[in-house]
C-alpha cells in the first residue's frame, strides 16, 4: 500500500489491533533507546488465550504456523502503537527474528515467517522491508507454534 498512513492501512486490510497483551513473564513488552524501538518475542495470543499451539512439521502446517506468525506480528503492532502513540512515528522495520517450534525435520522455517514479513511490507511498505532471522528450535514458551522479536527505528 503506498498510503503513508500506517494505522488506516491496517484497517483497509481488516485488522482491528488488540491491547496489547500483558507479559507472560518477567520483562518488558518494549525497549526505546534513542531511535530504535526493541519489541519482546510476540507469541500468538489474542484474549489471553494461545492460538497456536505444537510442532510445525508434526502438529501444524506451514500455513498454520504462517497465521501463528502473523498473529505475533499483529500483537507486536499492538506493542508498538502502545509506546509510540501512534504507528506513523515508524521510520522502518529494521529486523525481525522468529523462532519457529519445529520437529527435526522441518526446514520451512523462512516460509512461516513469511507470512509476519509480508503483513510488515503490506503496511508499511518499502520502510516494511527488514532483515530477518527464521530458526527452528525444539520448544518454545507454553508450547507456542511460533515466537517473534522486532527491531524499529523510531522517527527523530
Amino acid at each position: 500500500m503506498s498510503n503513508k498512513n500506517y494505522e488506516e492501512n491496517i484497517s483497509k486490510i481488516g485488522i482491528k489491533l488488540p491491547e496489547p497483551q500483558k507479559p507472560v513473564a518477567m520483562y518488558l513488552p518494549a525497549v526505546r533507546t534513542n531511535n530504535l524501538l526493541f519489541i519482546s518475542g510476540q507469541i500468538p495470543i489474542k484474549n489471553d488465550n494461545i492460538i497456536y499451539t505444537g510442532k510445525l512439521g508434526k502438529e501444524m502446517n506451514i500455513e498454520q504456523g504462517g497465521k501463528a506468525a502473523k498473529l505475533c506480528a499483529i500483537n507486536a503492532l499492538s506493542v508498538m502503537k502502545n509506546e509510540l502513540g501512534n504507528l506513523d512515528r515508524i521510520e522502518r522495520i529494521i529486523k525481525i527474528t522468529g523462532y519457529v517450534n519445529s520437529t527435526d525435520d522441518f526446514f520451512d522455517q523462512p516460509k512461516v515467517i513469511n507470512y509476519a514479513s509480508e503483513l510488515m511490507i503490506e503496511i508499511f511498505g518499502e520502510k516494511g522491508k527488514h532483515s530477518r532471522v527464521a530458526i527452528g528450535v525444539n520448544t518454545l514458551p507454553l508450547n507456542c507454534a511460533v515466537e517473534i522479536e522486532f527491531i524499529i527505528q523510531i522517527k527523530k
